[in-house]
């Protein structure tokens, strides 16, 4: 009888494991043919891994910093769009700031000029030299979250993002006060300021901030009586952070942020900062991505 039980149970649970194994393989095939679909406007591009990456890297981090720095994002971008792959979709990515920002050679030598040659070569060699490096928790690609920089300190995955992530922690950041972005203001009239929150016009601005998140950004806020998440006000409000101050001066409301970005994962003016003190590529990664391994395609 119990031979008959096992033998059963066998046969339930075979289909599984062959699935699940199928699934892995067609990920590492995907992964193994090095090429990127990526959705540029309206068309998908099909281009070389390595070659993403280096455009990724142009796009999203200042050329000028650290050769660390640029290893570091190198490997984050890699890490990111690897988790993107999916042979049901039509196309693994697109390149604007909802994912990853991609630049071409013909933005790149717009953007840079006549230092061109300077910062491909200087990019290429970041990028050739962590060449199928990527990251993993639990032998699982991660989500390698990124932004400009923070107000001292990362944030927890589930401040932003609603889902919890153990390699997407809160971790000290104090590189960040020398980035050009780690003060910012916005200013508005009155007026529009209630009509971007969906406010009746009141004279009277009262500000309660209910909570804040561990790294001290504001979690919940009350303005004239209604709640928001400080999310929703970043969006709304076009903020730089969620750390901020509100203030009315003659009908003008004075809006001051610290940090630049959603404040999940890596800082890249902390990793430079990192950079510029000595710490490797891998130390800045495992900094900000806690008790992650990085493996090599």
């Amino acid at each position: 009888m119990k031979k008959i039980i096992f033998i059963l149970i066998l046969l339930f649970l075979f289909p599984l494991i062959i699935v699940s194994l199928i699934k892995k393989e067609n990920k590492f095939n995907m992964i193994k043919n090095n090429y990127v679909r990526v959705k540029i406007k309206n068309d998908i591009v099909t281009i070389p891994l390595e070659e993403y990456v280096i455009g990724v890297v142009a796009g999203e981090m200042p050329a000028s910093f650290e050769m660390e720095a640029l290893k570091a994002q190198s490997v984050a971008a890699r890490t990111y769009v690897l988790k993107k792959i999916d042979k049901k979709k039509k196309y693994d990515i697109d390149n604007t700031i909802n994912n990853q920002v991609y630049l071409t050679e013909t933005e790149m030598k717009k953007n840079w000029g006549k230092e061109y040659d300077k910062y491909f070569t200087k990019i290429k060699e970041a990028v050739d030299n962590t060449k199928g490096e990527y990251m993993t928790y639990n032998d699982e690609i991660i989500t390698a979250f990124f932004f400009s920089s923070s107000n001292g300190k990362t944030e927890n995955c589930e401040e932003v993002f609603q889902e919890k992530l153990p390699y997407l922690k809160s971790v000290e950041s104090s590189w960040d006060i020398n980035s050009p972005s780690y003060n910012g203001e916005t200013k508005l009239t009155l007026n529009d300021f209630y009509n971007k929150l969906g406010l009746k016009y009141n004279n009277i601005l009262n500000i309660n901030i209910k909570d804040r998140t561990e790294s001290g950004n504001i979690k919940n806020i009350i303005i004239n009586e209604k709640e928001y998440k400080s999310t929703d006000i970043r969006k709304k409000l076009n903020l730089r952070s969620t750390d901020f101050n509100i203030s009315v001066d003659n009908n003008i409301v004075i809006i001051k942020t610290r940090g630049f970005g959603h404040g999940v994962g890596m800082s890249q003016y902390g990793a430079n900062g990192m950079a510029k003190e000595g710490y490797k590529y891998d130390q800045i990664l495992k900094h900000y991505y806690t008790d992650i391994k990085i493996k090599k395609l």
